[in-house]
């Protein structure tokens, strides 16, 4: 599960693009701290460790403790923007979270057991249809990811969202019938059946002549 991460920021007077454009010539990332039925809480974190923590990984499903002149407040990352061609953070939104509370995230999938796969020895080739799905989970039980196993899977079978094991309490919102995985067959496999059928037309049609 995804371990609650420190983090110190500053509070900010002003909030605005003017200001926003001065918190960041001080080497500062302007973010917000909101929900919670509080009012939203303008704050300013270090640019070089907010990007770290970014390009780190799980940004977005990790649990913050930010701390802001010695207060503590629970949060999640909801989203940030980077520079379009710096690649730098210029701002970060992040929700308050509560004991008891559940939040909706999107959580990777990965997909494990290709060893034990008889359909990839077989010549077959994974096809990964989707890389993440959404749950609703308590915030210290946040998973970094969720892992789907192709063990025992042959050419031509699927595993969906029901095969994912969740953590205690969390709700799966994605589909439980959504495609996660297929082993499809050799591609060679599948162009054959289409030449046939190409060579078979042109066959068929002087028949009907």
């Amino acid at each position: 599960m995804t371990a609650v991460k420190q983090i110190e920021a500053s509070a900010r007077a002003q909030v605005g693009k003017g200001a926003a454009r001065a918190v960041r010539r001080q080497g500062l990332t302007p973010a917000v701290i909101y929900g919670g039925g509080a009012a939203p809480e303008a704050i300013a974190l270090d640019a070089n460790k907010t990007r770290l923590l970014i390009y780190g990984g799980h940004f977005l499903t990790t649990l913050f403790e930010v701390s802001v002149d010695g207060k503590k407040t629970r949060v999640v990352p909801r989203d940030y923007q980077l520079d379009p061609v710096k690649d730098f953070p210029i701002h970060v939104d992040f929700l308050r979270v509560a004991a008891g509370q559940t939040i909706k995230v999107e959580v990777p999938v990965h997909v494990v057991g290709q060893d034990a796969c008889p359909g990839l020895k077989a010549g077959g080739a994974m096809q990964i249809v989707e890389h993440a799905v959404e749950i609703d989970v308590a915030p210290e039980s946040i998973p970094e990811f969720l892992e789907v196993s192709v063990a025992g899977l042959q050419i031509g079978a699927s595993l969906h969202g029901d095969a994912l094991t969740l953590p205690a309490g969390a709700t799966l919102l994605s589909r439980a019938d959504i495609t996660l995985v297929t082993i499809v067959p050799p591609m060679g496999e599948e162009a054959e059946p289409a030449a046939e059928a190409a060579a078979e037309a042109p066959a068929a049609e002087a028949k009907k002549a």
